[in-house]
């Protein structure tokens, strides 16, 4: 079943689901694609955002009722907007890369240059500048933020823009972008330690009316983890890869084999990585203030409703 076709063949709950477009959404696609949406009585209008500034009015807004994305997004609504944000389920730890031009051989040449980021203070943005002030370079004195949106729009206008020194990258455009000259420092879990990212999370309010809609779609959501983890449906996972975003056989492959490393790529179940949201938490707190402490992570969480439905599959 092709994608316009498993999304016309939906019935059920409505349910608005808004994800930027990277490689990570796999288990939505398969999802849609397989049906198991559907099989939970689901119908899943997936939107995708250009920004993180656009998702998280969004969430508040009404205008969608899920959102994935980097954990610290939610963080930072329920700090910077005062919004009652809860996190639900986690994901994967981003698969990001430190990625740099070709003229860059070291962390001093970003000196005087732009660091590209989807949003300046929140997620990856924070991410790049806790790598940078590790290696002595501090924002504002050695290097300026420049906000271009998305990964997909980041990765191209890296690749397009020279003054654009260095950027956050996942793939499967940390693939791409290296075809075209650019380079990887390292991923994040080695430059700064374990990391989740990517997310779901909710309007508290909505997700305390809606609580069986929820657990269905994370149930469901679980199930297409499963399914795309599943070493005998790799050809299958590869071959969606490179239909949704355009990629080369062998882009695929390396696309997908990121999304199958543990400890890089999507998480087990989409189980959250607890160190990784300390982690999180203390680099939002070290480059963004929060008043110089590390709140608890219990203030942004709501797994309840993970945990029924694991229930459910089992």
């Amino acid at each position: 079943m092709n994608r316009a076709a498993a999304e016309s063949a939906q019935s059920g709950t409505l349910l608005r689901v808004n994800v930027f477009s990277v490689s990570s959404n796999l288990p939505l696609l398969v999802g849609l694609e397989r049906g198991i949406f559907a099989g939970r009585d689901l119908k899943i209008e997936l939107q995708y955002t250009p920004n993180s500034d656009q998702q998280r009015e969004g969430l508040a807004a009404g205008r969608f009722e899920i959102a994935h994305a980097g954990i610290d997004n939610a963080v930072a609504m329920v700090e910077s907007a005062k919004e009652d944000v809860v996190i639900v389920m986690g994901g994967d730890s981003g698969m990001n890369e430190f990625m740099v031009r070709s003229e860059i051989a070291s962390f001093a040449d970003i000196r005087g240059k732009l660091l590209a980021v989807d949003a300046p203070a929140t997620s990856y943005a924070l991410v790049a500048k806790k790598i940078l002030k590790n290696n002595g370079l501090i924002e504002g004195r050695d290097y300026t933020v420049k906000a271009v949106g998305g990964t997909q729009p980041r990765a191209a206008a890296m690749a397009s823009t020279p003054e654009l020194a260095a950027g956050m990258v996942n793939p499967p455009f940390s693939f791409t972008i290296r075809d075209q000259g650019l380079k990887s420092f390292g991923r994040v879990g080695d430059l700064v330690g374990p990391y989740q990212a990517t997310s779901a999370y909710v309007m508290r309010k909505w997700g305390r009316e809606n609580a069986f809609v929820l657990e269905s779609y994370i149930a469901a959501y679980i199930e297409a983890v499963r399914y795309a983890m599943n070493p005998a449906n790799r050809a299958e996972m590869v071959d969606l890869l490179a239909a949704r975003f355009k990629l080369e056989s062998a882009i695929a492959e390396r696309t997908y084999g990121a999304l199958m490393t543990p400890g890089f790529g999507m998480a087990a179940d989409a189980r959250l990585d607890m160190a990784g949201f300390r982690n999180v938490l203390a680099i939002r707190a070290e480059i963004e203030g929060m008043g110089g402490t590390v709140p608890a992570p219990d203030k942004y969480l709501d797994l309840s409703y993970y945990e029924r439905a694991v229930q459910k599959l089992s």
